[in-house]
């Protein structure tokens, strides 16, 4: 508590921010996903306060997440009703405590740096591809939308080909203005004033796009935007209505092997992409900070049946939320808990003054956090690092961008792996060599993944050489190298190589094609 206070300066002005941002991407889920707008809405709020106050993490923000729209809306065409399927995330909540207390969330602690990275940058660059459209006017997609085959039958690319035939001249103005704005947020002047560091850019922002837009109206003009060009925050006249449109889990359904399976599919999803998002944002925190990953399970496992309940989507942490949530300057977690807090009173309070709000100028403030994910001085830093980081982080990257989040990262996670082992079978064999001579000196421990570089090692040795090969530092060498080893050994005096090997400092022994001297260790 002392923590949360001790940075409400910072906290609350990246909560009107954070507010700003999921407040179109819980309607877009919600559409996505086929679901009632209000379950959008009402998951956002579960996932700010529920989740917000139990999870361990300071920067982290949860709400309806893109990756499982495919997964809900196939669920809610097989389910016999929207009620059943909330059967479903009260399950999978439950699956998640169960998984927290496993500690199921060292998996977390597995994922490549690289394949991390690759997923902010990618993430960056689809905030940017996917909200173009919606800067110029063109809203046939939900803002939610991350895949690359989306539900208005485009495809990222071809969804921008076609907004510049359908563009709106007040979005346009709307949504360069907003980036205006936003960009003289970074001048150092903006940065360092008092004022502006209450006040936050996305804040303006919005108050520039509906004043522009209310401007237009007044006018006159032909430009003034409406209809699907603004936020669609369902209306309700007192809290009591809100309450009675809330959608209730119908219970006889629980004997539905269909949902029970879901429910499994939705805990095990949600769950790898909360520790991936998790992963990420203590990668983005300033303060390096460091998220327990088993509690953050239960947290979400709570979120779940309480969400379930109350007729709200399924949950997870979320990058595009909780990296807005970083970049706007949070310090803790009041920052997330008062964002669901303001989601609470907007569709309680306000509703028809939020419908107000033009979609450009919240494109406009998502495409600046996309920017700020994929900097070109993040992928300078990647090929710096070289290609055992570099390939992962981009072949990530444009998986991603060509098919959707968990895909990607699977495919990511593969080839991460893959230059891990690569790496690591190297460093466990180090090869010297000069004219005459060659040093092939092992690691403290040599398994027989090893087996496959050193073979192809020893075969490409020439003819009339002299071989040392160390394991004086070697406390285990698997019986698979040995062999190879051995067999090395045996065909070395037809090629007329010289063998050394050295099993203790100081102590190198000679080994002739004898079948009594072949054993290595």
């Amino acid at each position: 508590m002392n923590r949360m206070l001790s940075h409400a300066g910072r906290d609350v002005p990246a909560s009107i921010v954070v507010f700003l941002v999921a407040l179109p991407l819980c309607l877009g889920v919600a559409l996505a996903s086929g679901a009632p707008l209000l379950s959008g809405v009402i998951a956002g709020i579960v996932g700010g306060i529920v989740i917000g106050a139990l999870s361990g993490s300071q920067l982290s923000v949860s709400g309806p997440a893109a990756g499982l729209t495919a997964i809900v809306a196939g669920a809610l065409g097989d389910l016999p009703s929207y009620e059943v399927f909330l059967l479903c995330v009260i399950i999978s909540g439950v699956l998640q405590i169960i998984l927290g207390y496993l500690k199921a969330g060292i998996i977390g602690d597995y994922i490549p740096n690289a394949v991390i990275k690759g997923m902010l940058a990618a993430i960056g660059l689809i905030l940017i591809l996917k909200q173009l459209p919606h800067l110029v006017g063109y809203d046939a997609d939900p803002e939610g939308d991350e895949s690359f085959f989306q539900i208005d039958g485009e495809n990222t690319f071809s969804e921008i080909l076609l907004s510049l035939n359908h563009f709106a001249p007040a979005a346009i103005i709307i949504g360069f203005v907003s980036l205006l704005i936003l960009m003289l947020y970074e001048f150092k002047f903006f940065k360092h004033s008092r004022i502006f560091q209450l006040i936050p850019g996305p804040l303006i922002v919005v108050l520039a796009g509906v004043l522009l837009n209310l401007y237009f109206q007044s006018q006159g003009s032909r430009l003034y935007l409406d209809g699907d060009h603004l936020v669609g925050l369902p209306i309700t006249s007192n809290p009591l209505e809100f309450y009675n449109q809330l959608n209730r889990p119908d219970w006889s359904g629980i004997g539905n092997v269909q949902v029970w399976i879901t429910g499994a599919t939705l805990a095990i999803v949600a769950s790898l992409e909360t520790l991936l998002s998790l992963e990420a944002i203590d990668k983005l925190d300033p303060e390096k900070g460091f998220s327990p990953t088993n509690r953050e399970l239960k947290a979400q496992g709570v979120g779940n049946i309480i969400s379930g309940l109350l007729g709200g989507l399924p949950l997870t942490s979320v990058i595009v939320r909780s990296s807005a949530n970083v970049s706007s300057g949070a310090k803790s977690k009041l920052s997330t808990i008062l964002h669901g807090t303001m989601l609470l009173a907007a569709v309680l309070f306000i509703p028809g003054l939020l419908n107000l709000i033009p979609k450009a100028a919240l494109a406009a403030i998502l495409i600046f956090t996309g920017y700020k994910l994929a900097k070109i001085s993040i992928f300078k830093e990647a090929w710096q690092k070289g290609y055992n980081q570099f390939f992962p982080f981009v072949i990530t990257i444009v998986a991603i961008l060509f098919t959707d989040l968990l895909i990607g990262i699977c495919v990511g996670m593969i080839v991460g792996f893959y230059f891990i082992f690569r790496s690591n079978f190297h460093k466990s064999i180090i090869i010297m060599k000069d004219e005459h001579r060659y040093l092939i000196r092992f690691a403290k421990e040599v398994s027989y993944l090893n087996k496959g570089y050193l073979k192809t090692v020893l075969e490409n040795i020439p003819d009339d050489r002299a071989v040392l090969i160390d394991a004086s530092k070697s406390s285990f060498v698997d019986q698979d190298v040995v062999e190879v080893v051995n067999d090395f050994i045996v065909n070395s005096e037809s090629r007329n190589i010289r063998i050394y090997i050295k099993h203790r400092p100081g102590e190198t022994k000679e080994i002739f094609n004898d079948p009594h001297k072949r054993e290595m260790i």
